[in-house]
């Protein structure tokens, strides 16, 4: 993790860093436990303090890496923030594929195991639902009435192998270019999640006379109806109250059948896990990203997938990823998607390191280029195999690049539209979202908030920056947690139900 011990005030992440994080608040005057270094002023818990002086405009070095600029000289002993650090333009080297090194495979027999549920496309379901989609908002309402007629009223009685019925509702789907960028982005959406193997049968309600026409969802993606895959529309069926009963008719038939999709052995390497971060803080790049790191190397090792997103939030370190790229393609690829979001951000008057939030601020990060930095880490060190659009089907093994954006629900709408079966989600701060159909483990990154919030966080990362665990043995923790929740053991979002209001399509122009 870093060249400094567990016994020091501080945390030096590399040698060739000029600050280091407090590990806990430094009041004026105390040791950092390098040479005769004391703090200067107090630095809270998760913040920097200079190692060495850095000369005004010269470069702040965390990580081994440039994280920002001296506004002004800062001397040693000196809390380091956005007061006295800032962002300037980088020359990135990207140097596509320098460093991807290949993945030394566990043989197939000897690949971790669990308990999923096995789809007849040969995908495998961590969890087993029903899905009530909308097309479009006006169908939104009807949508939830179904589902609550279910999960409210008994509907699922006798019926223990189904998890749940989920309504998936949004705020568009009309009003849209129907041949533009974020009409192909909203029906993608729709049928990767309606394709997830968490979900064992699926009934899709429409309006009628909207933009997102099911017939054209139908005909682009050669859906066809059958027992497990219902469509309707408000119209068509003679208004809402029939639409419900009918719609409700649909998922009682189902029952019987997905009740009877039982767990059994499945492999690792059918895991396709989405990799998350949100509510970041100073201890994400130490303690829980790169944690979910190691266990994602894990994942790709016994044969499985990982899906790292959030384009906005790995710029300036876009280059460790290309130099990770098994092929130039893939790397150029990747740059293609961060010039895709420099033209976005051009035509909406928006930056592309506005960030971090105010509450990243508070936790100790200071330019997107350290919360980078400390997001990548996530992603492990093996190649990167493959980069996708939001929610194109992922369908390379080992880990892989889906390009969404960084606000957390529609990130991971993309990611679970993709393809993903389960969900580690790092947090600092404490982000309490679930994610149905997919299982989400909340990973925190300090002890001070695991202890503050421990009925939301499913594990406690902190005891990295205690100097209780190694990153290499929690990351095993994380591992053996992902396999036992892809078995069925319930997360803390899930035992209270949260998750159904995180469908949040990434949507994309001009509403007319």
């Amino acid at each position: 993790m870093s060249t400094s011990s567990a016994s020091l005030p501080v945390i030096i992440m590399n040698a060739a860093d000029n600050v280091a994080v407090a590990r806990a608040a430094l009041m004026p005057g105390a040791a950092t436990g390098r040479a005769d270094i004391a703090a200067l002023q107090r630095i809270p818990r998760g913040h920097k303090v200079a190692l060495a002086p850095i000369e005004a405009g010269a470069a702040v070095r965390k990580y081994g890496q440039i994280i920002g600029f001296a506004k002004a000289a800062i001397k040693p002993g000196e809390w380091v923030h956005e007061h006295n650090c800032a962002m300037q333009d980088l020359e990135l080297d990207y140097a596509h594929g320098a460093d991807a090194r290949p993945v030394n495979l566990v043989g197939e027999d000897e690949r971790a195991s669990w308990q999923g549920f096995k789809r007849g496309n040969g995908k495998v379901g961590t969890r087993n639902y029903l899905a009530v989609i909308s097309t479009v908002n006006c169908s939104a309402t009807v949508s939830r009435y179904v589902a609550q007629r279910f999960n409210q009223q008994g509907g699922l009685a006798g019926f223990a192998n189904i998890d749940g019925v989920v309504a998936l509702t949004h705020g568009t789907g009309c009003g849209l270019n129907i041949k533009g960028e974020g009409y192909d982005i909203l029906a993608r959406t729709i049928w990767g999640y309606a394709n997830n193997p968490n979900f064992g049968g699926v009934v899709v309600i429409g309006l009628g006379c909207e933009g997102n026409q099911i017939s054209y969802l139908k005909e682009r993606y050669g859906i066809e109806e059958g027992r497990l895959f219902r469509t309707l529309t408000i119209q068509d069926t003679g208004g809402t109250q029939k639409t419900i009963a009918a719609a409700c008719d649909g998922l009682r038939e189902m029952l019987p059948d997905v009740n009877a999709q039982t767990r059994g052995a499945a492999s690792a390497a059918d895991l396709v896990v989405a990799l998350q971060c949100g509510g970041s803080d100073g201890y994400s790049g130490i303690s829980a990203n790169p944690a979910l790191g190691v266990a994602a190397d894990l994942i790709v090792k016994h044969g499985g997938t990982a899906i790292l997103s959030e384009t906005p939030e790995i710029y300036g370190a876009e280059h460790l990823l290309t130099r990770r790229a098994r092929s130039p393609e893939v790397g150029k690829k990747l740059i293609e998607r961060i010039e895709w979001w420099r033209r976005y951000c051009d035509r909406e008057g928006a930056e592309m390191n506005n960030n971090p939030s105010p509450g990243n601020k508070l936790g100790g990060l200071t330019t997107i280029l350290e919360k980078s930095l400390g997001a990548v880490a996530k992603s492990g060190t093996s190649p990167l195999n493959a980069v996708y659009q939001y929610a194109e089907p992922v369908t390379e093994k080992g880990f892989v690049y889906v390009d969404t954006p960084g606000h957390d629900p529609v990130c991971s709408t993309g990611q679970i539209a993709s393809g993903a079966n389960i969900m580690c989600f790092t947090t600092g701060r404490g982000n309490v979202q679930g994610y149905k159909p997919v299982p989400t483990i909340k990973l925190a990154t300090n002890t001070d908030m695991y202890e503050r919030m421990k009925e939301d966080m499913d594990l406690n990362c902190g005891t990295i920056v205690t100097g209780e665990e190694t990153i290499e043995a929690a990351g095993q923790r994380i591992f053996l947690k992902l396999l036992a929740v892809a078995s069925g053991e319930r997360t803390w979002s899930e035992q209270y139900d949260y998750g159904d209001n995180e469908f949040v399509p990434w949507h994309i122009g001009a509403v007319m």
